[in-house]
């Protein structure tokens, strides 16, 4: 007995799992021929292996590594028709195309390592160089010369087209096309072939096959067999310097690094986003490519308030979608406010203190009209704010006054000192001398009395009224009198 699960999953082994995925590849005709060819592949390599015994040429063995190649090759075709089959799912949300790009490095550097072993074992055979029969040596080339060259015209094989395209040339295509350059020259029907560059891989059974040639005259004229060794070294060398660039480049791919081909473009369409009406700024752009053809990127749009997000992010993905095929684009406007003025009341009396709202002004920090990281500090200007070295300036709040320490010296002490903006000019005390201060935003009234009180009459201040100013008849006033301004 136990909980009851009628919905459970049934779990399939990993070989289970590759026999449904080989059979929704086999689904597809298309597949039909390459699977056909693969087990032509498989024939073909085995009476290949089994010649190079029987002849002792290890010419020949380096040769049926572009045999094996070419199963590698159709295994990367199966894998690219079963990635076109498959959708991108929660796991994998980029889809599959990673896939082939893999199958197709995995390709070339096992090619590699067989080009390396066959230059270990020629090493040894240079020291003793056995004899090689050449009964089946030139029908062994011409059988996989014919095979190679079948497969490779007749099954389109998309990730090794696009790789031999993009990957730089390799050196036995460089030197190929100086001499096709002058070959074309003389004849120029051949340039739709031979120029700008050969297929590499045709390249590579071409210059295998002559070289096997040369091999068989030499050992059937002047019976000289270190000419297998050195022509096994010249198609080991020739197949390293053919895979290495296509290596390399699907090695890139997968580290997700920018195409070099297509950074011009990706600068010139930033720019042109740049200029886009509403648009401030670009950042955190990144680009990759995700599989062969397909490339994808990110980036941060700053815009401003007026602007509209949804028109915005329309033309930023109208810009940069026919170059990168799977974009995400994060819109966010520019935030910003003007502070407030705030004030509090500050007391400095050391008997009966006052509580006031020193700690909401203190940490009050400035907006400013570009957002920043919590980390950076705040920036010395913005908006309707003064420079960050100015000491914070606290305003006091009159008619509050808990504590008044000089009233015993007849300091009068006022209600609110200004009431308006009208009938600007010089305060004209009665019985003192009134000093008035404009364009700082702080009035000091002096008022010195004929005798040791202070005058009732009323006064006319700059701001407009008939209360008096503030009065300080001593220097050692409390600080709490100030006025004193904060943003």
């Amino acid at each position: 007995q136990g909980t009851i699960h009628p919905f459970r999953k049934t779990h399939r082994s990993v070989f289970g799992k590759l026999l449904q995925e080989f059979r929704l590849v086999a689904s597809d005709r298309r597949s039909w021929r390459i699977l056909l060819f693969g087990a032509l592949n498989l024939l073909c390599t085995g009476c290949l292996l089994m010649w190079c015994s029987s002849t002792n040429s290890m010419a020949l063995t380096a040769y049926t590594y572009l045999t094996i190649f070419d199963l590698f090759s159709l295994i990367t075709c199966l894998i690219s028709s079963w990635v076109t089959m498959k959708k991108p799912s929660q796991v994998y949300s980029f889809g599959f195309e990673r896939l082939e790009v893999l199958a197709v490095f995995a390709s070339t550097v096992l090619v590699q390592l067989g080009a390396l072993f066959i230059l270990k074992e020629s090493v040894e055979r240079f020291m003793e160089q056995p004899e090689v029969h050449t009964g089946r040596l030139l029908v062994g080339t011409f059988v996989a010369l014919f095979f190679n060259l079948l497969t490779l015209l007749s099954v389109r094989n998309k990730p090794f087209a696009y790789v031999s395209e993009a990957a730089s040339s390799s050196w036995l295509q460089e030197h190929v096309a100086d001499l096709s350059r002058s070959l074309c020259g003389i004849v120029p029907g051949l340039s739709s072939v031979l120029l700008p560059r050969m297929n590499p891989f045709v390249l590579i059974n071409m210059a295998g096959a002559l070289s096997l040639c040369i091999t068989y005259m030499l050992i059937e004229i002047n019976n000289y067999n270190a000419v297998d060794t050195a022509s096994a070294v010249a198609i080991a060398l020739m197949t390293f310097g053919t895979m290495y660039p296509m290596s390399v480049y699907s090695g890139k791919v997968l580290l997700q690094t920018t195409p070099s081909h297509i950074i011009g473009q990706l600068d010139k369409l930033l720019r042109e986003v740049s200029t886009l009406d509403g648009v401030l700024e670009v950042r955190n752009e990144h680009f990759w490519t995700v599989g062969f053809g397909c490339l994808a990127g990110s980036a941060h749009v700053r815009i401003r308030r007026d602007a509209n997000e949804q028109l915005v992010l329309a033309h930023v993905t109208n810009r940069l979608l026919p170059l990168v095929s799977t974009l995400t684009v994060q819109i966010f406007k520019d935030d910003w406010s003007r502070p407030l003025l705030t004030g509090a009341l500050s007391s400095s009396s050391s008997s009966s203190p006052a509580a006031s709202p020193l700690g909401a002004a203190e940490d009050f920090d400035p907006l400013t009209s570009t957002p920043s990281k919590p980390t950076s500090p705040p920036p010395e200007f913005s908006f309707n704010t003064p420079g960050r070295n100015v000491q914070p300036v606290v305003l006091a709040t009159l008619g509050h006054h808990t504590h008044r320490p000089y009233g015993g010296l007849g300091l009068s002490y006022g209600s609110t000192p200004y009431t308006g903006m009208l009938n600007q000019g010089l305060a004209r005390p009665g019985g003192g001398m009134g000093l008035g201060t404009q364009g700082l935003g702080v009035g000091f009234g002096l008022g010195v009395g004929s005798g040791g009180g202070a005058s009732s009459q009323s006064y006319r201040t700059a701001f407009g009224g008939s209360t008096e100013p503030l009065r300080f008849g001593n220097p050692l006033a409390s600080q709490s009198q100030y006025r004193q301004y904060r943003p």
